[in-house]
């Protein structure tokens, strides 16, 4: 017998005060039985870093949310689709290989990974000369030790909050605030 995802929720006020965005979430996150908490909460990351793009890519005609996850391997960790139903913004997070990238840049305006994890270096050196001729692909690096520190903001019903200020993300709830600042690989 298959295991279902578990599910958490997530009331998000976010001040993304870098783009002028301040708005209030209320996010489902399913959580596939092999996915851990620091990922799950790095997609989350990953949402609230790219929420302005509503308003900036779309002129607030579009919604961002989450893709089906491990789940679904076609579909994107994050994605932002305008009313046209058009996919403009495609997030992953990990170290995925070269192959499914590239088909992804087909399917959405704007393709961006974050890397995250100990072996995220190790995985960049590798992969790094082929990732530079993709178009459409922007590639940032979480630090392992804060994208670590998002696991313990995970519950099942989250209140969290969100400042995004000279590109620095911190996450904060009852259970203590994380700092996150994405380093630009591509």
């Amino acid at each position: 017998m298959a295991l279902k995802s578990t599910i958490f929720k997530a009331d998000l006020q976010l001040a993304d005060i870098d783009h002028g965005c301040y708005t209030d979430l209320q996010l489902t996150l399913a959580r596939h039985p092999s996915e851990t908490d620091e990922r799950m909460m790095v997609r989350l990351a990953a949402l609230a870093l790219n929420a302005h793009q509503v308003q900036d890519l779309c002129g607030g005609d579009a919604r961002i949310g989450f893709g089906a996850g491990l789940s679904s391997p076609d579909e994107p960790d994050v994605q932002l689709v305008d009313f046209t139903g058009r996919t403009r913004l495609w997030i992953e997070v990990g170290q995925p290989e070269e192959k499914p990238l590239a088909k992804t840049r087909a399917k959405a305006d704007q393709v961006i990974l974050y890397a995250y994890g100990s072996a995220a270096d190790v995985w960049w050196r590798g992969i790094e000369g082929k990732l530079a001729r993709l178009d459409k692909l922007s590639v940032w690096r979480f630090p392992a030790a804060d994208a670590q520190q998002l696991a313990a903001l995970a519950e099942r019903s989250m209140q969290l909050q969100a400042t995004v200020q000279e590109g620095v993300l911190t996450l904060s709830s009852a259970r203590g605030s994380v700092a996150l600042e994405a380093v630009r690989w591509k």
